[in-house]
C-alpha cells in the first residue's frame, strides 16, 4: 500500500472510531501494553519517543513513567484524538508528521515502536533505526512490538521487522518475549541485566 494511502487509511479509520483496534478495552491490547511496560528496564525516563501514538492510550501511560513523551503520528484525525486524550499530562507533546521523514529532533531516553514498522519498506524501516540510533542516550532503550499475523496492508511481517531491531549493531536483547499473537523486544546500547543496573550483581 502506497504511503498516501496508508495515511488516509488510517485518517478514516480514526475518523469512524475513536478506537478502531479496540486498544483501550480490549482484553489483548490491555494485556500486551502492560507486558510492554512491565518489560521497560528503568522504573522512569527522562525523554521518550513514541513512534505511531495512534489515539495516544500508550501514550498516556508512558507519561507516568516518563518526564517528557514525544509522540508522533502521520494520521491528522489520530493525533487529534491523541491531544484529546492527554490533554491534562503537561509533559506530552503530540505531533503530526511522518517519522522517517521528520524525526523529532532531540535525545531520548526510551523509544517505542509498536504496531507500527510492518507498515514499513525495509529501506524506511533501516532510515528510521538509523535515525532512532542517532538520537538515543548511551542508557537508552528501544522497544519494537508487533502483531505477527498477515494483514492486506503490511509492507513486511512483524516477525521480520523484529529481527530487524535484533541484528541492529551496538544494541544488546534486553528483553524478549514472543506469543502466537505478538513478539516484543527491548534493545539497548547498554547491555547490562536490570539485576545489574539496580546493584543486586
Amino acid at each position: 500500500m502506497r504511503a498516501e494511502n496508508v495515511q488516509r487509511h488510517f485518517d478514516e479509520a480514526h475518523a469512524r472510531d475513536d478506537d478502531p483496534w479496540g486498544v483501550a478495552t480490549r482484553w489483548y491490547e490491555v494485556r500486551k501494553r502492560a507486558i510492554l511496560l512491565a518489560a521497560l528496564p528503568r522504573e522512569r525516563f527522562g525523554s521518550a519517543l513514541e513512534v505511531g501514538c495512534s489515539n495516544g492510550v500508550l501514550t498516556a501511560e508512558l507519561a507516568e513513567r516518563c518526564d517528557r513523551v514525544t509522540a508522533v503520528d502521520f494520521s491528522a484525525e489520530a493525533v487529534r484524538l491523541a491531544r484529546r486524550r492527554t490533554a491534562g499530562q503537561g509533559n506530552v507533546a503530540v505531533l503530526e508528521g511522518d517519522a522517517v521523514d521528520g524525526f523529532p529532533t532531540g535525545h531520548h531516553d526510551l523509544v517505542v515502536v509498536s504496531e507500527v514498522g510492518y507498515y514499513l519498506e525495509p529501506d524506511r524501516l533501516g532510515r528510521l533505526l538509523d535515525l532512532i540510533a542517532g538520537s538515543l542516550t548511551p542508557q537508552g532503550t528501544v522497544v519494537a512490538c508487533h502483531w505477527r499475523h498477515p494483514e492486506g496492508d503490511f509492507a513486511q511481517p512483524g516477525d521480520t521487522v523484529n529481527a530487524v531491531f535484533r541484528r541492529r549493531p551496538g544494541w544488546y536483547l534486553l528483553a524478549h518475549h514472543a506469543e502466537d499473537d505478538f513478539v516484543l523486544d527491548v534493545l539497548s546500547p547498554d547491555g547490562r541485566s536490570i539485576a545489574a543496573r539496580t546493584g543486586l550483581r
